[in-house]
Parts: structure tokens; C-alpha cells; sequence
């Protein structure tokens, strides 16, 4: 697959997470508990990292979120992730971090929206003392800029410029320069009160895909910021995981994007780990990064009335999910190995042909029999009613003997 040129951006450590274009592109999430209920958070916060987020925010939004940040933190270590902790303030948090300095250390970095810290003012103060804040404990900050809460006055200020210009330009195109001169003022702002370069991230959120990849185009354009990537609100289901696919992938394509969210509304009481495992496959299918086992397989026609594939297939992937913690710790390279369960002869010998592992379960009117391929050759045959159990095993002992040798760090 032809390599990705990323753009050139300055690298920022986040609690030993390195984000820019001398690292992967980072998965992160956020947590939707109350922060100020620590072993919720917490149990979430695992969850996420679990599921592979390498970098979890949370909200600091009162007193008693501040307060449980430290305990939060300590809480994640006792359970043995040492993940990064993000705290997202808005119009507070100047005030939350200097009232609670033992939050503004155990958090590996905090999210400031310049539209928001400074609301009803005429200067930057609050925006100002939370620099200098995060310049007195050395944190990384994310400047993001959302196209909910831009800054009023100088988005005001454009459109009256803009108004008043021989030739006008169109209301969405001064939205999205406003916010482009939002985050690289602000940006400014930030080295100007002593954060260094290394220490800021940039990002530009609107909630429409031709907004997004037109605003971080031009973002991406005009500074060497590391940049983190997402649609500010995707929506739900296959509507935000088609949005975010949408808007996520020509940026990355084009080397834009050093960390990444997929911001989906989850169903009532619905696992927040899907938004990490969506990032994580937008990655790997555009070839950016690998996270987990790939099972191609095919849709099903009028030769595969059957189910069985369909199952097949589901229970070889839930298997892939099950397995993967441990996989990861013992056989490194594993996320690399792709499988394949077909349903019929048509295309299934020829695809299990080019997967590590292949599987061609009998489709309507064939013999039923389901051929087995190894690295592309056939390996032998299965028959009867166990064989989901059957090439569990098999897909067992290749994982053992392809990645089994592997040493660790060698």
C-alpha cells in the first residue's frame, strides 16, 4: 500500500503519548460520567483504554470535578493504565486551576475553547492565566476552537470587514478564516505567555464534512501546530461513523491530522469504547496504523441463503475482540493478520487465497464442505457442525506460531 507523506508538524509529549507527524496518529476519547463521581470515571476511563484510546479527556467543570482529578488519576495507575488524563475546561477554568493546583498536576493536559475562557470580556485574562498555569507545571494545552462558541467579536469584526470589501466574500468562507484566526491568535498568544511551540496542539471543530476538511486544509496550510482531528459533534450510529469517515479520511490521505476522536452520541446506556474502535479502523483501513485483526467477508446473496457465514463471521470477529488484550502482551505484530470467511465458492477459495487465514463455508446447492487456506494455500477441510469451534483452534495455533517467536522489543 503506498505510504502517507505527513505533514510536517512539531511534536508534543502528553504524559509520554507523543502526538505530531514524528509519531502514529493518536486515538483519543473523552468520558460523558460526572466527574465528580470518581469510580464511574474511572471504570470508564479503563473501559476506553481498554478498547485502545490512547489519550482519555474528561470534564472539569465545578469544584467537585476539580477536587476528584488527583483521585481520578491515582485510581487509573492503581488499575494499571497509565494513560494520559485530559481535562476540558470551558469559562471556568481559570478559576478551577488555580483553586485546585493538585488538578492542574495529575492532568497530563488541558483543553482551552478561546471563545469560551474569556466570554463577556474584552481581554484575555482568564485565557492568559490558564497559560500560565499549565507554563508553571510544564502541561501541554489544546487550543480548540469550535464553531459553536467562536469568538464573537472577532468573528463580528470579520464580517463587518468583510461586508464592507469591493468584493465579499461568502458568510461560510468568514466563518472558516475566523476560526483559522482564532486558533493561530490564540497560538500566538500562548507562546507569548511562555508556553513553547512543543507544547500546543490546534484544533478548528465544526459539524459539517466539507467544513471540516476545508478548515483544516487551510489550518494545516499556515502552521507547523500539531493538529487533532474530528467532526465536533458526528452523531449517532452509522450517521456519525459515515460523517466522521467522510470528513476524517481526505485529511489523512493528504498526511493533515495527528490525533484523532470520533465524537459518536451513543445510545442509552451504549458502550463509549465504539468511538475508539471507529478511529481505529478509519486508521487501518486507509493504512495508517494497524490496531486489530482484519476479517473480510462477503455481503451474502442468493447463493448464501444460509446464515451460517454470517455467523461465522460474527463469531470470529467477537473473538478477535476478546482476544486482542492479551494477544497484544504476548504475540507482537498480530494486529497485522487478516482473515477471511466467505460464503460461497464464487469468490471465497480466491479471497481466502490472499487473507492469512481463509474459510469457505458451502453456499446453496454446494457440497458442504468448507476449505481452509493457509497463507494462501489449501490446508485442509472442514466438515460437520463444530466448525466455528474448529477454526477457533486453527486461527489459535497460527496466532502461536506466526507471532509466538517474536520477541519483544527486539
Amino acid at each position: 500500500m503506498p505510504s502517507i507523506t505527513r505533514r510536517k508538524s512539531v511534536n508534543v509529549n502528553i504524559g509520554g503519548v507523543v502526538v505530531g507527524s514524528g509519531a502514529p496518529v493518536v486515538v483519543q476519547s473523552m468520558t460523558n460520567t460526572d466527574t465528580a463521581d470518581v469510580e464511574s470515571t474511572v471504570q470508564q476511563i479503563a473501559a476506553l483504554a481498554r478498547a485502545g484510546s490512547e489519550l482519555v479527556r474528561i470534564t472539569v467543570n465545578n469544584d467537585a470535578a476539580a477536587a476528584a482529578v488527583p483521585e481520578i488519576v491515582a485510581g487509573i495507575n492503581a488499575k494499571g493504565w497509565n494513560t494520559p488524563i485530559i481535562g476540558d475546561f470551558h469559562y471556568n477554568g481559570h478559576l478551577l486551576l488555580k483553586k485546585f493546583p493538585d488538578c492542574a498536576r495529575a492532568l497530563a493536559k488541558y483543553r482551552i475553547n478561546p471563545g469560551n475562557v474569556s466570554i463577556g470580556r474584552k481581554d484575555d485574562d482568564n485565557f492568559r492565566t490558564m497559560i500560565e498555569v499549565a507554563v508553571e507545571h510544564q502541561k501541554p494545552v489544546r487550543i480548540g476552537v469550535n464553531w459553536g462558541s467562536l469568538d464573537q467579536a472577532l468573528l463580528t469584526r470579520m464580517m463587518d470587514e468583510n461586508s464592507k470589501s469591493s468584493e465579499p466574500k461568502d458568510a461560510r468562507d468568514v466563518m472558516m478564516e475566523a476560526m483559522v484566526v482564532s486558533a493561530l491568535d490564540n497560538a500566538a498568544a500562548a507562546e507569548r505567555y511562555g508556553l513553547r511551540r512543543d507544547q500546543i496542539i490546534l484544533s478548528a471543530k465544526v459539524s459539517g464534512v466539507r467544513d471540516l476538511i476545508d478548515v483544516y486544509t487551510e489550518l494545516a496550510g499556515r502552521c507547523d501546530h500539531a493538529l487533532h482531528l474530528g467532526l465536533t459533534e458526528a452523531g449517532m450510529g452509522m450517521k456519525g461513523i459515515v460523517a466522521s469517515t467522510a470528513g476524517l479520511s481526505p485529511l489523512l490521505l493528504a498526511g493533515i491530522g495527528d490525533t484523532i476522536r470520533v465524537s459518536l452520541t451513543p445510545t442509552p446506556g451504549g458502550d463509549r469504547s465504539e468511538e475508539v474502535r471507529c478511529g481505529q479502523q478509519i486508521l487501518q483501513s486507509l493504512g495508517i496504523r494497524s490496531f486489530m485483526p482484519q476479517v473480510t467477508s462477503c455481503p451474502g446473496c442468493g447463493r448464501t441463503t444460509s446464515t451460517y457465514f454470517q455467523e461465522l463471521a460474527e463469531s470470529i470477529q467477537s473473538y478477535l475482540v476478546e482476544s486482542m488484550p492479551e494477544w497484544k502482551k504476548q504475540y507482537p505484530g498480530v494486529e497485522e493478520l487478516k482473515l477471511a470467511v466467505m460464503g460461497c465458492i464464487v469468490n471465497g477459495p480466491g479471497e481466502s487465497k490472499h487473507a492469512n487465514i481463509g474459510i469457505s463455508l458451502p453456499g446453496t446447492f454446494e457440497d458442504p464442505v468448507a476449505p481452509v487456506y493457509i497463507d494462501g494455500k489449501l490446508a485442509m477441510t472442514l466438515r460437520g457442525d463444530d466448525i466455528v469451534n474448529e477454526f477457533k483452534v486453527i486461527l489459535d495455533d497460527y496466532v502461536q506460531k506466526r507471532y509466538g517467536n517474536v520477541l519483544v522489543g527486539a
